[in-house]
């Protein structure tokens, strides 16, 4: 269901995304691609206006608040990891952790230099365990992990093998993948074949 995205009305009549599947009331499934929220967006009428069974508003920019909340808890799972003791930052403590513990993904921020993310990749492809099974992320600038970590200048981390770890990964593939779907065909003509109702 994470290629999915739920969609209820507020007590105003307006859509709101309902990433967390909690809220009351009848709910609207639209594919979770931005492409295709856009176009939900556009024709609000013929998708959550039938989806919802009467008028549903919609305010101006909803795919962009969608992916604003997406990395929010993308960022908010990070934080979780490093409560739970799943994130090690700090380049020479993540080159040391990629020789020694059971680490499942790198994660760089997006302005690092990119010979430090090299450095670290050749560590990651001569450890024992396959390369392809470390994920790498590079969707966040150093000033938000700043932020979600609590710390200063966060450049390069290592997820450790655990629950929180993976948490953080399902998330940041959540993102990437509303981020970059699109049709086959190269074209939102279906869009209306990705919504559902509950």
């Amino acid at each position: 269901m994470s290629s999915l995205i739920r969609f209820v009305l507020d007590p105003e009549g307006e859509v709101v995304p309902d990433l967390k599947r909690v809220l009351p009331g009848r709910g609207v499934w639209v594919t979770a691609s931005s492409d295709v929220v856009a176009v939900a967006e556009k024709d609000r009428k013929k998708i959550f206006g039938r989806g919802f069974k009467g008028e549903a508003r919609v305010e101006p920019g909803l795919a962009d608040r969608v992916d604003a909340l997406m990395e929010r808890s993308a960022l908010q799972a990070l934080s979780m990891t490093r409560k739970a003791g799943g994130l090690v930052t700090g380049y020479a403590k993540v080159d040391a952790a990629l020789r020694r513990d059971p680490v499942i993904g790198l994660l760089h921020a997006s302005d690092a230099a990119d010979d430090g993310v090299r450095k670290l990749a050749a560590v990651a492809a001569g450890r024992e365990e396959p390369a392809n099974g470390c994920e790498i992320v590079r969707l966040f600038d150093s000033a938000q992990l700043d932020l979600a970590l609590g710390r200063s200048n966060v450049i390069h981390a290592a997820l450790l093998a655990g629950q929180a770890s993976e948490n953080f990964l399902s998330r940041v593939r959540d993102l990437e993948r509303f981020r970059s779907y699109s049709d086959a065909d190269g074209t939102n003509s279906n869009a209306e074949k990705a919504v559902a109702q509950d």
